[in-house]
């Protein structure tokens, strides 16, 4: 059996059923560069999706096929990323094509799921089994990876498209341009049933605003107002090195390829960086163990200066970076209560989601370790660190 990433970076029993080949081959038969199917060559372990290497019967290059549940992603909803990942490839970042089938789409729908095709990436999929919250294994791989994002919200600075529709699995990244966090999420859940039933339900706390407000709110008061003061562009939003491809094994191997953009939207390149560091520099999965040992800060400024040396940032981006850093989390959290607990209805996915990811993260950040952590980043991007309550006395004179 195929097992894929679980949320305690355990390898878990599937939620979908992994691709069959019968299955791709209905699906690329629609598809005049594929043809059909010859093999399944790989089972991806990522979870929200089913995905495989697919052997065509025309060509001798494997494609990417995945099968998304329609409650989760419609062909409209891809499309919105596969045209944001065609804007970047046309400026020469190593994103891989998007196959389009006879009709000229590029997803498609079929007896409740959708499907997309992509051609395989470029290089070495180094990370391919490391689940989202592994740090890389070098500072070489970080910094790397710093520059690479860099260069892509060079490229993004000119697409203009509005943000995505509302849909599951979304960054939700909007919760943060209110100073309050609470009132903003409230708006949310009335939005959203899903989201609702999750955090009324019983494996939550029924006096979860309160706890809520105790987790984020100082976070989001030292923030202040920089968040409506950040340029908005299109981003990646799940910078990790295990969705780049890379030219070799080694600690100097430059990323050459650059997949998964089911999270990209309208959001900030701030935003996307403050994500690239909380994804590649907290070893989140040793939070319950060990969370005095899992801040990797050396990470982070190589991540951080890796970024500097393709795109400087501008005075408000390098003082809301760190301050970001605590939240950052926060609206994908959110939009994975609505997907365990409206879609998979899975009540411990949701307890873990709740209690380790959206409070416990926040929590860490106000721990010596997590502090240490924001003041190096903020020396690395420049600026006061958030800790010393500079954003607050920034924000007091506006």
């Amino acid at each position: 059996m195929t097992l894929v990433h679980g949320l305690e970076g355990d390898l878990v029993e599937p939620t979908w059923d992994p691709l069959r080949l019968d299955e791709a081959d209905a699906v690329l038969r629609g598809f005049p560069e594929a043809g059909g199917a010859r093999r399944v060559i790989w089972h991806s372990p990522r979870p929200y999706s089913s995905a495989a290497l697919v052997l065509p019967v025309r060509g001798r290059r494997c494609l990417l096929v995945k099968r998304h549940d329609g409650r989760v992603r419609s062909p409209e909803s891809l499309a919105e990323e596969h045209r944001f990942a065609e804007h970047l490839r046309r400026l020469a970042v190593p994103v891989p094509r998007v196959l389009a089938d006879a009709d000229g789409a590029t997803a498609l729908r079929r007896d409740g799921w959708t499907y997309e095709v992509h051609e395989r990436s470029a290089g070495v999929d180094l990370y391919r089994e490391a689940p989202s919250w592994q740090p890389p294994t070098t500072a070489g791989h970080a910094r790397e990876a710093g520059g690479a994002l860099a260069r892509l919200h060079l490229s993004a600075a000119g697409y203009g498209a509005p943000p995505r529709r509302r849909a599951p699995l979304q960054p939700l990244a909007q919760v943060l341009d209110d100073g309050d966090l609470l009132g903003a999420i409230d708006r949310e859940v009335a939005a959203r049933p899903a989201l609702e039933a999750a955090l009324e339900g019983p494996e939550v706390s029924p006096h979860w605003r309160e706890e809520v407000a105790e987790a984020l709110q100082g976070h989001r008061e030292r923030l202040g107002g920089l968040p409506g003061e950040l340029p908005r562009s299109w981003a990646h939003n799940d910078w990790h090195v295990s969705n780049l491809f890379w030219s070799s094994a080694g600690a100097r191997a430059s990323v050459v390829g650059v997949i998964d953009f089911g999270l990209a939207d309208r959001t900030s390149a701030t935003f996307d960086l403050a994500t690239a560091i909380e994804r590649n520099a907290v070893a989140w999965l040793a939070l319950r163990e060990r969370p005095a040992e899992i801040a990797r800060p050396g990470l982070a400024t190589s991540l951080v200066r890796g970024y500097l040396a393709e795109r400087p940032l501008e005075p408000v981006e390098a003082e809301a970076l760190a301050a970001l850093l605590p939240l950052v989390h926060v609206g994908f959290a959110l939009s994975e209560l609505e997907y365990f607990g409206g879609i998979l209805r899975s009540r411990q996915a949701v307890r873990t989601t709740y209690e380790t990811f959206l409070l416990g993260h926040a929590r860490w950040f106000s721990t010596s370790a997590g502090q240490l952590l924001l003041d190096a980043v903020a020396k690395a991007a420049g600026s006061p660190s958030p800790t010393r309550g500079a954003t607050a006395r920034r924000t007091a004179c506006h």
